[in-house]
């Protein structure tokens, strides 16, 4: 095998990797923090644990306020099609999930001029059904998102410490090079330094040999 197919061979499984991960569901769990007056995504993902199973799903919201003791039925979605049961959400919702495919994996939705109303508690629901070749299997997998509503958006502990300690390694790092560059400079200077005394050194060395040789030719004449 040549250096070049060595080379390629590495890169070519890389690629196939990528492809095979392509499209891969994640479940992450949804920002619960809303801003009034501004939209907001709740996010409910919900993945399949044998991908090759085809499945067909319908997701279900319930919405539960502040002062509220019950839920109640806020949204469904199925074979592409919507419908906002509570009238508190009319014209503010929209599917921001799966798309094109009925075996849905992402039943997210988007809320459109959020209010402090819409603060409280949301259940997400999948109504899943994997076909297998000789039956079917349904599952029901759920989440629960508590949404805040604040006045303006608010910055976290967490967050302010990443973006300082962000500056902090930036800082560091360009300290570190400034160090480096220092010391390589010395370095470069010093080897010169020897260079040229080490040419000195064979420069009166090749003179004093051929002053010599210039002395022995006067002698011998």
């Amino acid at each position: 095998m040549s250096a070049m197919q060595e080379l390629l061979l590495p890169l070519a499984l890389l690629v196939l990797q990528a492809s095979l991960c392509y499209g891969a569901c994640v479940e992450v769990d949804s920002d619960t923090e809303a801003v009034a007056n501004e939209g907001f995504k709740l996010g409910c993902i919900s993945c399949k644990m044998r991908s090759e199973v085809p499945a067909a799903a319908s997701v279900d919201w319930q919405f539960k306020g502040l002062n509220e003791t019950n839920f109640s039925h806020l949204y469904h979605y199925e074979n592409e099609n919507a419908s906002i049961v509570d009238p508190r959400f009319y014209e503010r919702l929209h599917w921001n999930g799966t798309k094109g495919s009925d075996d849905l994996q992402d039943g997210s939705i988007f809320i459109l001029n959020v209010t402090f109303n819409d603060a409280g508690t949301y259940k997400c629901i999948f109504s899943r059904t994997l076909k297998y070749p000789n039956y079917k299997f349904s599952t029901d997998p759920n989440m629960t998102i508590v949404m805040k509503v604040v006045p303006q958006v608010t910055r976290g502990l967490a967050s302010i410490l990443s973006e300082v300690m962000m500056y902090v390694s930036i800082i560091g790092l360009q300290v570190w090079l400034v160090i480096e560059m220092i010391y390589c400079y010395r370095k470069i200077a010093a080897a010169g330094e020897e260079a040229l005394r080490e040419s000195a050194a064979e420069y009166l060395a090749v003179a004093s040999e051929s002053k010599d040789n210039c002395a022995g030719l006067q002698v011998a004449e």
